[in-house]
């Protein structure tokens, strides 16, 4: 008997919202497993990351989508059309909001506005999530919650702290219900269809926006340029490129004595090897492709 043998509760559902909001950590919180690279930068998320909540009685394909937001470069404008794209693909939108920042009020306007626009999109049912609870005092919680059920009619408002975990369970749980039953579309031990060298590149990819400042993640693209296993060793080696835009940012990345790239590699090792279960020796290269953001010859490589 396979996996396609027994109806469940199982669906497709898109994290959308604005960068920064949350979405990657949320769904990291869902899986109960980091699947989706993190950083405190927006738009750490370029491509469409999948991951698979299994239960007894459901199945739940969460997908992780770049953050909306306008742009004319074209690597944004790649990402924005990722994340509308799954608008049209999904049984559950999950709208997803950072409350604890405040906005003036010309610029609340043409925000909300912008957010109207996107969920026109929208034809299924769709879930207002309110991400960073925790840092909003209580009296401020309905106001915004009534303003936000004005742009669309969402089926449910669910406040949370995705960083804490606290109310994902709520959510997940109202998620399920509101699923179709159908097959699980993936065996219960797949966690995402994401590849090995896709999730290699994006953990390397996120240990250099956390080590360095706001100029240099913007213009890093990461590439696998070899993955080999040998399994008398119990070792894999993985080669690596880094790709910066302009010759200045190169010394910023590799560091004095090449010290900030050795660290970028060994915490990059690190959580590879969590990953993979094996030993790995990691050889990372900075090289410089100018303007490699607006080249769409190269964002096709990068698999936009």
């Amino acid at each position: 008997m396979d996996f396609f043998d027994n109806p469940v509760r199982s669906g497709m559902v898109a994290i959308v919202g604005p960068p920064n909001a949350g979405k990657s950590t949320l769904m990291n919180a869902l899986l109960g497993q980091k699947i989706s690279i993190v950083t405190p930068k927006p738009q750490t998320t370029r491509n469409r990351i999948l991951g698979v909540v299994n239960g007894d009685d459901h199945q739940v394909v969460l997908l992780d989508t770049p953050g909306l937001h306008k742009s004319r470069i074209p690597l944004n404008r790649e990402m924005v059309r990722i994340a509308m794209e799954s608008l049209g693909e999904v049984d559950i939108v999950l709208f997803l909001i950072d409350i604890s920042l405040p906005l003036p009020e010309k610029m609340k306007k043409e925000r909300d506005k912008e957010f109207a626009g996107y969920m026109r999109q929208v034809k299924c049912p769709a879930i207002l999530v309110l991400n960073k609870v925790d840092l909003l005092e209580k009296e401020k919680l309905l106001p915004i919650i009534k303003t936000y059920s004005t742009l669309f009619p969402f089926d449910a408002v669910i406040p949370l702290s995705a960083l804490k975990e606290d109310g994902t369970t709520q959510l997940l749980e109202r998620m399920i219900g509101m699923l179709p039953m159908g097959p699980r579309y993936f065996p219960e031990d797949i966690p995402t269809d994401a590849t090995e060298r896709f999730l290699v590149a994006e953990i390397i990819r996120e240990k250099v926006f956390l080590s360095t400042g706001q100029e240099i993640p913007y213009s890093t693209a990461v590439t696998i340029e070899s993955f080999k296993e040998d399994t008398r060793k119990k070792l894999v080696t993985i080669h690596a490129n880094i790709y910066l835009e302009r010759t200045s940012q190169k010394g910023i990345v590799i560091g004095k004595g090449g010290k900030k790239l050795k660290s970028i590699g060994t915490a990059a090792r690190l959580d590879i090897e969590k990953l993979i279960g094996e030993r790995v020796l990691l050889k990372l290269w900075v090289k410089i492709r100018k303007n490699w953001s607006q080249d769409e010859r190269f964002l096709k490589e990068l698999g936009f």
